[in-house]
């Protein structure tokens, strides 16, 4: 009986979410979900500020924000590796678009105001990732915090 009910609950008439294509905007998105969640804490501002950089790259309301956000939360859990989520924006924009995206991941990244290791990892290879020299990235991440 328990296992009938927790089935039932757990996943009421084996309903899927489908998985959003893995495309550029998508792929930042979930970077940026990857980000937040790299000190192992996923927290509100941090979701608000997500949901603002992706209705203004966009041109989305807050709802069409807050569902693309959705999207690109489960494309980042079934993606594994970052660096497979960065190829993708490294092969499909361009450098001005790579270096706004970098700004945005540090964005939230600080949006919790505490700065933290696994963070300042995870950036610096996404940085390497998408071919970003380090001098810049440093600028990119002064910029961000300023």
């Amino acid at each position: 009986m328990l296992e009938r009910l927790t089935a039932f609950f757990g996943n009421p008439a084996g309903y899927h979410t489908p998985l959003p294509e893995a495309d550029a905007s998508h792929a930042m998105g979930a970077l940026l979900v990857r980000a937040a969640k790299a000190d192992d804490a996923y927290l509100f501002e941090e979701i608000a500020l997500i949901d603002r950089i992706l209705a203004q790259r966009h041109a989305l309301n807050p709802i069409e924000a807050a569902k693309m956000r959705a999207e690109c939360e489960l494309l980042e859990r079934e993606m594994p590796r970052t660096s497979e989520i960065a190829t993708i924006l490294k092969e499909a924009i361009s450098t001005s678009e790579k270096e706004a995206t970098l700004v945005a991941l540090w964005r939230v990244v600080f949006a919790d105001g505490v700065k933290r290791v696994e963070e300042d990892r995870l950036l610096h290879r996404i940085e390497e990732v998408l071919g970003v020299a380090p001098a810049r990235a440093k600028e990119l991440q002064a910029q961000a915090e300023g």
